[in-house]
C-alpha cells in the first residue's frame, strides 16, 4: 500500500508539507475549517476535508481513517507538541506514523522542569535556579538566597529573579522580583494564582538574564541513532511578548566584534544540544534554544519538539553533498524509518539567510493582532527571495479572527552580511500589504517595525 500523509495543519506550513510530500512521491490529504476556505492551502490541495477544528483529535483521525492515511504530519502549533495526541496516533487499533519525535521525547522535553533537571545532570548549562518545584514560602526564600549566591559567583551584578508557576506558559504565571524581601509575598500570590488557574501550586525561581542573544540549534535525529545538526539561528528580534519577528542563520555573524570566541561558543552549544538529543533518543527535527550573554556565557532555555517556523533559513545555508537541504523532507524520511544517508562531514554551510514574519498587528498600540480584509498583497520576485504564504495575490483575503494574523514569511538569502542587509531593505521597501479592518480603518502591519529593527540584528538586547 502506498503511504499517504494527513496534513493536520493550515496555511503556509500545510503548503510546505504538501510540496515535500509531492517531492517524495507521497500522497497526502489536507484539512481546513470554515474560516480557512479562502486560504491558499485549501486551493492548492489536491484532496481536502473540512473539519471543525485543527485541535479536534477525533476529526483528524476520522479523516485519516476515511482516506486510509498511513501517517500524520502535525506541522507546528496546534497539536504538534501534544504528546497525548502523538501517543494516541501510534498506539491506536489502526496505528499511524507520527511525523515528529517519539511521544515520550515530546512529553519529557516538553516538561521544562524535567528537561532542565536532566540537562543539569548531564553537565549542560541551564539558567541558574531551582530544578524542583517549590511549595513552601520559607523554602522559596532559602532557594532564592542560594540562587543569588550562585549568580554572584558566576559574575552577575544586579540580580533579578523570575518567579514562575511550574504549569504556566505563554507569559502566564510569572513575575519579576528585584530583591529577596519580595520573594515571600510574590510566592504566596503566584502559588494561589497557579492553584486556581492550573491546578498545580508548584513554583520555580530563576535568575533573569538581563541582556542576551537568543540562539537556536537545529538538530536532526533518525531512528537508527544517527544525529546531525544544521547550524544555529539567531532569533533575538522579538515583540515585547517574546514572539519572534526576525530570524537569521547562522546564529553569530562574522561582521560583529564579540567579547568572546563565537565559534567556540557555537561549537559548545551544538555539542550540548546533540548530547541532550542523544540522551532522549530524539528521532526527528528539533530545536534547542539558548540564551547567550555579552560575556559569552550560555544557558539552555527549552527544546521545541517540532519543525520550526524558521526552519527554511537553516535549510538555505545548508548543503548535503553539495545539494540544497529541505528539512521537511528530511523530517518525513526519518519518520518513515529511513537512514540519513549522510553524516555531519557531508553537510556544508554557505552564505547567510534571514526571515521576516509579516503580521497584521498594530505595533504602535501594544502589538495587538488585527483582522480584516487584505485587498492588495504584492512583492517583486527575485532569485534570492522565497515567500511562504497562504494569502492569495489574485483576490481579496479575509484574515480569520480565530488564528494569529500571520500573513507571510519572507526568506532572503545573501552571500554575506552586507549583501543580506541590502536585499532585506529592498524587500521591505517594495512589499505592499494593503487592506481594511472590519471597522473600516486601514489595516496595519509590522513592516515599519521590521525596518526599524533590521539594524539591531545580531546585537545583544536588554529585556
Amino acid at each position: 500500500m502506498k503511504d499517504k500523509v494527513l496534513i493536520a495543519n493550515r496555511g503556509e506550513i500545510a503548503i510546505r508539507i504538501m510540496e515535500a510530500c509531492e517531492a517524495l512521491g507521497l500522497e497526502y490529504v489536507a484539512v481546513y475549517t470554515k474560516e480557512d476556505e479562502e486560504s491558499l492551502h485549501v486551493r492548492l490541495a489536491k484532496k481536502k476535508y473540512r473539519i471543525s477544528d485543527y485541535r479536534d483529535m477525533n476529526d483528524l483521525l476520522a479523516v485519516a481513517d476515511e482516506e486510509k492515511c498511513t501517517a500524520i504530519h502535525p506541522g507546528y502549533g496546534f497539536l504538534s507538541e501534544n504528546y497525548r495526541f502523538a501517543r494516541r496516533v501510534v498506539k491506536r487499533e489502526r496505528p499511524l506514523i507520527w511525523i515528529g519525535p517519539s511521544w515520550e521525547a515530546i512529553r519529557d522535553l516538553g516538561n521544562k522542569l524535567y528537561m532542565k533537571k536532566v540537562a543539569y545532570q548531564l553537565g549542560i548549562p541551564v539558567i541558574p535556579g531551582s530544578i524542583e518545584p517549590i511549595y513552601n514560602e520559607i523554602e522559596a526564600e532559602l532557594k532564592a538566597e542560594e540562587i543569588l549566591e550562585l549568580a554572584q559567583e558566576e559574575g552577575f551584578q544586579e540580580v533579578s529573579f523570575l518567579v514562575k508557576a511550574v504549569a504556566g506558559g505563554g507569559g502566564m504565571g510569572i513575575e519579576e522580583v528585584k530583591n529577596l524581601e519580595e520573594i515571600r509575598p510574590v510566592f504566596r500570590k503566584l502559588r494561589a494564582y497557579a492553584k486556581r488557574l492550573f491546578g498545580d501550586e508548584g513554583i520555580i525561581i530563576e535568575i533573569k538574564i538581563p541582556v542576551f542573544q537568543h540562539l537556536e540549534v537545529q538538530i536532526l535525529g533518525s531512528k537508527h541513532d544517527e544525529y546531525v545538526h544544521f547550524g544555529t539561528r539567531n532569533c533575538t528580534i522579538q515583540s515585547p511578548f517574546r514572539q519572534k519577528r526576525i530570524e537569521l542563520a547562522p546564529g553569530f555573524c562574522e561582521n560583529i566584534s564579540y567579547e568572546f570566541d563565537p565559534k567556540k561558543v557555537e561549537e559548545e552549544i551544538i555539542q550540548h544540544s546533540l548530547n541532550l538529543a542523544k540522551h532522549f533518543n530524539y528521532d526527528s527535527v528539533g530545536t534547542f534554544e539558548w540564551l547567550v550573554t555579552p560575556e559569552g556565557k550560555y544557558y539552555l532555555m527549552e527544546v521545541n519538539t517540532r519543525i520550526q517556523v524558521e526552519n527554511e533559513i537553516s535549510a538555505k545555508i545548508s548543503f548535503i553533498k553539495n545539494k540544497p537541504v529541505n528539512l521537511l523532507k528530511e523530517q518525513i524520511k526519518v519518520a518513515f524509518g529511513e537512514k540519513l544517508g549522510y553524516s555531519q562531514r557531508d553537510i556544508e554551510f554557505r552564505g547567510i539567510s534571514l526571515e521576516f514574519r509579516l503580521i497584521a498587528e498594530d505595533t504602535k498600540r501594544g502589538f495587538i493582532p488585527l483582522s480584516g480584509v487584505i485587498t492588495k498583497f504584492d512583492y517583486r520576485d527575485y532569485p534570492w527571495l522565497t515567500i511562504r504564504t497562504h494569502v492569495p495575490k489574485d483576490k481579496p483575503y479575509t484574515i480569520p479572527t480565530q488564528f494569529d494574523p500571520n500573513l507571510a514569511l519572507a526568506i532572503i538569502y545573501g552571500e554575506n552580511f552586507n549583501d543580506l542587509m541590502e536585499k532585506s531593505k529592498r524587500f521591505l521597501n517594495e512589499v505592499v500589504i494593503e487592506g481594511k479592518t472590519f471597522k473600516g480603518e486601514p489595516l496595519a502591519t509590522n513592516i515599519n517595525f521590521l525596518k526599524e529593527k533590521l539594524s539591531d540584528v545580531y546585537k545583544f538586547l536588554a529585556v
